[in-house]
């Protein structure tokens, strides 16, 4: 499986210590399902943590880049909501890309992508990545097999340009078992709130599983990299595998609490003769 990620001896010396307070106060000792106070008190420590993170990315002008792959179903889009839903979108980017154009069809496969890499100061999350030739597109015939050898062939290369230009990268693949997945699915279908997220495509490769398996194997034999892992984090239980997978990314990228005044608000201004105005506000309905 993957190979576990090796920093550097200064930052790993750096990382111990913030990672020690990131680590649960109180895990419960079995794989029982985890109750939602549980949950919600460790998502709330790891929140603050990942405050801090974000604080000191901006302070040091670093750039980190996430990349979330899995099957249809997997959690990828409860998991990236869950790290981003209290930091700073401006910091945070989530990059979802629908399919090429017909421009983008005609450039350079990773070429689309690359605008998208984080600048000082950011942090990118793609919801799915350069790695859709290698999962998706493959199984579903959307390109020929010199392409996705091609692409398996060059990808470790280009991670390897991105690595040593300082993007701490980081990549997540989330194994639902078919079982799980298929309750998933199934439970979209009479949701309303989650219709939209079962799509023709998505029928289409729940049906091939094992193709899927195929190609994530395939994935993982080329790029499986020392400077840029697989980290698979087990995801049947969405709780669990949230708060495992922001642990994790809290320990890959070494961070400090930057200081900062205390804060204190200031006294507010005077009225000096203002009074409330008589436009007839348009207040909305308060059916609640």
């Amino acid at each position: 499986m993957a190979q576990k990620h090796k920093p550097s001896d200064k930052q790993e010396h750096e990382a111990v210590a913030v990672h020690d307070e990131a680590k649960p106060k109180d895990a419960e000792t079995t794989k029982g399902t985890l109750g939602r106070r549980q949950y919600d008190k460790e998502l709330e420590r790891l929140h603050v943590e990942l405050v801090k993170l974000q604080q000191w990315v901006v302070h040091k002008g670093l750039r980190v880049c996430i990349v979330f792959e899995g099957r249809d179903g997997a959690g990828k889009g409860g998991t990236i909501k869950a790290i981003t839903e209290r930091v700073s979108p401006r910091v945070f980017r989530v990059v979802a890309l629908s399919a090429p154009t017909e421009r983008e069809k005609s450039q350079m496969y990773v070429q689309r992508y690359l605008p998208h890499l984080p600048a000082a100061g950011e942090v990118v999350i793609f919801d799915r990545s350069w790695y859709n030739r290698a999962g998706v597109e493959r199984v579903m015939g959307f390109c020929s097999d010199e392409a996705v050898k091609g692409f398996l062939e060059a990808i470790p290369k280009v991670e390897r340009v991105m690595v040593d230009s300082g993007i701490i990268l980081v990549k997540y693949w989330l194994e639902v078992s078919p079982e799980e997945q298929t309750r998933r699915l199934e439970e979209r279908i009479d949701d309303g709130r989650k219709i939209w997220k079962l799509t023709p495509m998505d029928l289409k490769s729940y049906s091939r599983w094992y193709d899927y398996s195929r190609a994530r194997d395939d994935m993982f034999a080329a790029s499986d990299t020392e400077f840029a892992p697989w980290n698979v984090a087990r995801s049947d239980d969405k709780r669990r595998a949230r708060l495992n997978i922001i642990s994790h990314l809290l320990s890959q990228v070494p961070y400090r609490e930057v200081h900062r005044e205390k804060i204190k608000l200031p006294k507010r201004q005077k009225a000096d003769g203002y009074r409330e105005s008589n436009h007839p506000m348009r207040f909305i309905e308060e059916r609640y």
